[in-house]
């Protein structure tokens, strides 16, 4: 089954093209947040994604070129904007078709089994981590926010994969000294204190402040929302 994102901010459009995919065999979300369409693209880790032009804030040029930096998911753009124009632009944004407004639903199922198909024959997407809005790429080791990249050093993406992989959960200083040991022969223990500073930095610059959260004597750990741990 395959998880199918649909950012349309017409609500009864994009609960009608719901109900057909599940009518397919494959599960699907509209997007309820258009502020925030990068952050419920992570969240729900879709195969596919069908995206309108015209939205609310950003339209769906600036968001495919948003997933584009993190992600080779494919992209079909529906829109009643299907002059030459907007179908050249929809291609040169990272899309991998389009389908014209008004669509027989039909049409479109057919367009997105035949990119599924095409699609995942092939290699698998690049896998990431999010945490407010911060997105941390697993293959190139970058972490991305509001389409800024923050440069980080290897044991910074090593400490930050590990918080994030166990969010909301403590994560002790001798486990993060392990993971910064993988592939070097002795870390002194101050070199960790000295990697979580700097990164704090780095992340409070990006405007990501209070994002890891110390326990003295027992660890550091990142909040779910809310501020809760398990």
């Amino acid at each position: 089954m395959y998880r199918i994102l649909i950012v349309e901010d017409d609500l009864p459009m994009a609960q009608a093209i719901q109900k057909e995919m599940g009518m397919w065999g494959n599960e699907a979300e509209y997007v309820k947040d258009f502020r925030s369409v990068l952050t419920e693209f992570t969240a729900y880790d879709p195969h596919l994604v069908l995206m309108d032009i015209t939205l609310p804030f950003f339209n769906g040029y600036h968001w495919c070129g948003e997933i584009r930096k993190i992600s080779d998911v494919p992209v079909i753009f529906i829109s009643s904007a299907s002059d030459n124009m907007n179908i050249i632009m929809a291609v040169n944004m990272g899309g991998d078709d389009f389908v014209a407004k008004p669509f027989d639903l039909n049409v479109l199922t057919a367009k997105v089994q035949a990119v599924l198909r095409r699609s995942y024959d092939l290699a698998g997407r690049i896998p990431v981590l999010e945490h407010r809005g911060a997105i941390l790429n697993l293959h190139d080791m970058t972490l991305t926010y509001e389409g800024e990249k923050i440069d980080l050093t290897k044991n910074e993406f090593r400490i930050l994969q590990t918080l994030m992989e166990n969010k909301g959960r403590l994560v002790s200083r001798d486990t993060l000294m392990t993971k910064l040991w993988e592939t070097d022969s002795y870390i002194e223990e101050n070199t960790l204190t000295v990697n979580i500073a700097r990164l704090r930095k780095k992340l409070d610059r990006a405007g990501l402040t209070d994002f890891i959260t110390t326990k003295v004597g027992e660890g550091y750990l990142i909040l779910q929302a809310g501020g809760a741990e398990k």
